[in-house]
């Protein structure tokens, strides 16, 4: 049933989340930092550092807004796949390769409508640590070189909330302003959709003995991590895109851009073709459990468990 659909597809977006947050954050501040002002290294270098300059819970700067936004994002996901795919195969017959692309295309472009604003809100939470961080250590480096002796300290700069950003994108840009960047995110999870919902279903067929059974947890589970991880890092050129064109407020010296065109541009011209490429692991280890969980969790159907409870209860 649809709630039963939803129910689970918020259950496993919240558990992914929630696992896989510090190393999507990670992710984010690779792909942003530009040629001559990187601060981090390596994803361990990014993590290291974000602990001893923001505290354990700085990894998980932004995690309420994608926590408040991955059970519609999910559950919008996982229920137009399935949508599509009985409407696809209402001819009783076996769903070919391409109808079932079509159908990972129909819900890839569905779910924009929540990932574009959450992404939007998540990046400039997850970057704003970034940019403070490079902003005070070339403070400190100017006040070395050439401030006197008993110069007061520059003030720390305090970082906007969700709420804040929201708002004053709404006044300023109106509701355009939550999406900006969408191109690029279709051109990110529409791809995504493609690549990952056949890849899952084919493998997940594999573990399955009878056609009228689902295959184990274990099968799901692994058919979504390798499903997830190579859609992740076939379409990683176009997250890097879409992380740099969602970044509102830029470090020190780094490049802004007009478009997707022009972002491509400079990408390749100043950084080179592997910059496309940039957190492409770390997407991958964010995408593979995060599916793997999904997958399991919608699978295995918890909602209809819970649902199932419902009347007992009350009778």
């Amino acid at each position: 049933s649809l709630p039963a659909k939803l129910i689970n597809g918020g259950i496993a977006g919240l558990i992914g989340v929630t696992c896989v947050f510090p190393i999507d954050l990670a992710k984010t501040r690779l792909q942003n930092q530009q040629n001559g002002q990187r601060m981090y290294s390596s994803l361990s270098d990014c993590l290291i550092k974000t602990i001893r300059s923001e505290g354990y819970f700085g990894m998980y700067r932004g995690a309420a807004v994608n926590l408040t936004l991955v059970t519609p994002e999910k559950a919008i996901k996982l229920a137009a796949n399935d949508f599509f795919r009985h409407h696809l195969s209402k001819d009783g017959k076996k769903l070919t390769l391409l109808r079932e692309m079509l159908a990972g295309c129909g819900a890839g472009t569905c779910q924009v409508i929540v990932t574009t604003p959450m992404e939007m809100l998540k990046i400039q939470l997850q970057d704003a640590g970034r940019i403070a961080a490079q902003k005070k250590l070339m403070a400190a480096q100017a006040q070395l070189s050439s401030a006197p002796a008993g110069a007061a300290e520059p003030a720390v700069e305090t970082r906007p909330t969700a709420t804040q950003i929201t708002r004053e994108l709404l006044r300023s840009k109106g509701i355009a302003g939550l999406y900006k960047g969408l191109g690029a995110t279709l051109l990110r999870d529409v791809p995504f959709s493609i690549v990952y919902f056949p890849l899952f279903a084919n493998l997940n067929k594999l573990g399955q003995k009878d056609p009228n059974v689902k295959a184990p947890f274990y099968v799901s589970f692994l058919s979504g991590c390798v499903a997830g991880s190579t859609a992740a890092v076939a379409v990683n050129p176009c997250d890097v895109i879409k992380t740099r064109l969602q970044s509102l407020q830029r470090g020190v010296n780094e490049d802004t851009y007009s478009g997707i065109l022009d972002c491509t541009k400079k990408i390749w011209q100043r950084e080179g073709p592997t910059a496309f490429f940039k957190g492409a692991y770390c997407r991958a280890l964010v995408i593979a459990p995060l599916f793997g969980i999904a997958q399991v969790v919608y699978f295995v159907g918890i909602a209809e468990f819970l649902l199932d409870l419902l009347p007992k209860h009350r009778a």
